[in-house]
């Protein structure tokens, strides 16, 4: 049977063609790669007698860099705000490691791991200065990247995430929201624990028939093991978070009626 969520990606591929970007691979390093969704200028058309891009232009116009979440991969979640952004920005969306291809052989799972080969796989593609949206398990990336890189990272846009994930604020959203750990919540593998995600993360219930979830839940949750082992590696004690000093301007955008990261936590950060 045709898996109806497969089966749209070429579709996808197509409108983010026409919106202006479309994926690229780049081998980090042995053993990793990191694909992203690029500006269509800046790809290279293959010469006589080449079978594939040998190598990028660098962008002519500020760059966005868009940074996924934890439950869908890169172009699954930003596909509405790509169109509206290549038109003033070079646009780049990457799918960070153990989603939508994206593999490592390497053992780390940190937010400064993710920020680390984002960064590396950035400059292959000849980004020398960016602007960071990160969205949720983004955001905590986007925070590492704008920590580590400030000379890269210009500006942050921050949406529905934090500096990082400490036990306590773990414990407290989990308790809340009724599940025992962040892989119940984030990794589900059956339609009821789909649709459990769902009810928490959107604001308004939109109904898919039950083939949909399964659909969904069979490409966009795989590599569970490696996922599972970045969630553990999200959650660091209470007395080892530090507030870094940022040199960055920092938007933060949130939902007035978010669940899993409340207001509270927005104000607090600020």
């Amino acid at each position: 049977m045709v898996n109806l969520v497969a089966a749209q990606k070429p579709l996808m591929n197509g409108l983010m063609k026409m919106a202006g970007v479309q994926p690229y691979s780049v081998e980090i390093e042995p053993g990793t790669v990191m694909n992203f969704w690029v500006p269509c200028e800046t790809v290279k058309k293959p010469g006589k007698g080449e079978k594939k891009v040998t190598h990028l232009e660098k962008p002519t116009k500020p760059v966005v860099v868009l940074v996924h979440g934890f439950a869908a991969e890169g172009i699954v979640t930003w596909q509405f705000q790509v169109g509206a952004l290549t038109k003033k920005y070079s646009v780049y969306v990457p799918d960070l490691l153990f989603f939508g291809g994206s593999i490592t052989d390497k053992p780390d799972r940190s937010p400064t791991f993710q920020a680390e080969y984002l960064v590396q796989g950035l400059r292959k593609l000849g980004v020398e200065k960016c602007v960071v949206v990160g969205f949720s398990y983004g955001g905590m990336v986007a925070f590492k990247m704008a920590q580590m890189y400030p000379h890269m990272v210009e500006a942050m846009v921050v949406s529905g995430s934090i500096l990082a994930m400490t036990d306590s604020i773990s414990v407290e959203t989990l308790n809340r929201l009724g599940f025992s750990s962040s892989a119940e919540l984030l990794l589900p593998n059956s339609v009821k624990g789909l649709k459990a995600l769902l009810s928490v993360a959107a604001y308004k219930k939109l109904w898919f028939p039950d083939r949909l979830h399964k659909d969904y839940l069979e490409v966009m949750f795989t590599n569970r093991k490696e996922r599972a082992e970045l969630l553990e590696g999200l959650v660091i004690s209470n007395k080892d978070a530090t507030i870094p000093s940022f040199p960055q301007r920092i938007h933060l955008l949130w939902g007035e009626e978010d669940q899993i990261f409340k207001q509270e936590l927005a104000y607090n950060m600020k």
